[in-house]
């Protein structure tokens, strides 16, 4: 399927299929509200028919920006947005303690008839103007199919520490609430998929799922105003599972009700630490797909989908 890929400089890179849906926005430009952690997004991700399946700057919480790189918990900095959790006393705004992800150009910008790949250079920016971390990401548009009515968006993060000290990755959970150990690249949903189904290949339910480990899991919803269903599919690639490659487990945050979300937590519930000048990488995938999927479905398209 042939794409149309813009890209309005020093704002955002948009990609449109074929039937004229833009199906990605990725906006680079700060965001206006230094407490909302100013980073980069992607919204809106839209299926090939033209479903929305990302939400921006909900009421309940206005820093989250559909799909975007986070840590909540790095070093007494937050990462995230919004406000911090503090142990003994929940959470707070705290203004000077939010970071931010500057965008410092792109290193390769490839764009083809199927497939967009971008490679984009930021810095990550403790609150008062210390670099903390440089970090180089690759964006990549591909597997567009018009018969399976899905396409795919990986998403890689190489970071490496550049403050004096070791940065320590921690979440909520790690600073002593249950449950909440979001951190990592983060997926907010649209209003409308709030208490959609979650799964993974063995078991079913948000309230299950939250804090486990697998290979991929799967949120679908059901549209407000159309009757129509959208699947997303969110997948590692294999080494960010497998402990003699990964810097850390992974285990997945996923909530249906009261907000539908889905992060990669890279530190639910244990700390890490990243040493000054070392690096840690992860690749994730995300498969953006038209209809009620499946477990059969998924797990038949991303075998068709190597990394």
């Amino acid at each position: 399927m042939n794409l149309r890929v813009t890209h309005t400089h020093g704002e955002d890179i948009t990609v449109t299929a074929a039937n004229g849906t833009e199906i990605l926005r990725y906006v680079y430009r700060p965001d206006p509200d230094p407490f909302e952690s100013r980073k980069p997004y992607a919204h809106p991700l839209r299926t090939l028919s033209g479903r929305t399946v990302t939400g921006y700057r909900p009421s309940d919480h206005r820093w989250h920006k559909g799909v975007q790189m986070t840590a909540s918990h790095l070093s007494g900095q937050n990462f995230w947005g919004g406000n911090s959790y503090v142990p003994g006393r929940g959470y707070l705004a705290l203004p000077e303690r939010v970071g931010s992800m500057r965008h410092d150009g792109f290193g390769a910008f490839e764009a083809a008839e199927d497939r967009l790949a971008v490679t984009e250079h930021l810095t990550w920016v403790a609150n008062g103007g210390a670099e903390w971390a440089r970090e180089e990401r690759g964006l990549t548009v591909h597997a567009v199919d018009e018969r399976t009515g899905s396409w795919a968006l990986d998403w890689s993060i190489r970071l490496t520490g550049t403050r004096a000290e070791p940065l320590v990755f921690g979440s909520p959970t790690t600073a002593g609430r249950e449950l909440a150990g979001y951190t990592g690249l983060q997926w907010r949903g649209p209003r409308d998929f709030t208490g959609g189904t979650a799964f993974t290949p063995d078991r079913e339910g948000a309230g299950h799922l939250m804090g486990t480990q697998g290979p991929w899991l799967a949120f679908t919803a059901e549209h407000d105003e159309v009757d129509a269903h959208s699947t997303l599919v969110f997948a590692h690639a294999p080494e960010n599972l497998d402990e003699r490659t990964a810097i850390h487990p992974s285990h997945w945050f996923v909530r249906a009700e009261p907000v539908p979300s889905v992060a990669f937590s890279w530190a639910f519930f244990d700390e890490f630490e990243l040493a000054p000048g070392e690096s840690f990488g992860y690749r994730y995938r995300l498969l953006i797909a038209d209809g009620a999927w499946d477990r059969d479905r998924v797990t038949a398209r991303l075998a068709q989908l190597p990394w």
